[in-house]
């Protein structure tokens, strides 16, 4: 790779394990939907994400398959963002401002293999 500005691929899992290698004392900060404010380090959110990836796994989503999320922006929304990716999954972020009605045509037309739910959306 002489010449060539980068040492390593730009994949997802390269970007996953040199974040964790290089940050993993940094803070991953977020506000909960109740307004509190949640903190962890990198190194737990690598930790937490692969165990979300093994989770899937061992629920039977396979490598190509759909797992669509309803979240807020925070960390255990991140953590699906590259945990879903990680194990072959392909991830279909639904947009929590749609009407029910709207939300269940499309997890239906996209053949979602699982759905990832926030406690608080599960109205929705």
């Amino acid at each position: 790779m002489d010449g060539l500005m980068m040492d390593f691929p730009l994949t997802l899992s390269a970007v996953f394990r040199r974040a964790e290698a290089l940050f993993g004392g940094q803070e991953v900060v977020w506000r909960n939907p109740d307004k509190s404010i949640h903190r962890y380090r990198i190194a737990e959110w690598a930790e937490r994400t692969r165990r979300l990836a093994a989770a899937l796994v061992h629920q039977g989503v396979k490598p190509g398959e759909r797992v669509a999320t309803l979240a807020w922006n925070h960390g255990p929304h991140l953590e699906a963002y590259f945990a879903i990716p990680l194990m072959g999954g392909v991830l279909h972020t639904l947009n929590i401002r749609l009407h029910p009605d709207e939300l269940a045509f499309i997890v239906n037309h996209a053949n979602d293999r699982a759905v990832i739910i926030d406690a608080s959306l599960l109205p929705l």
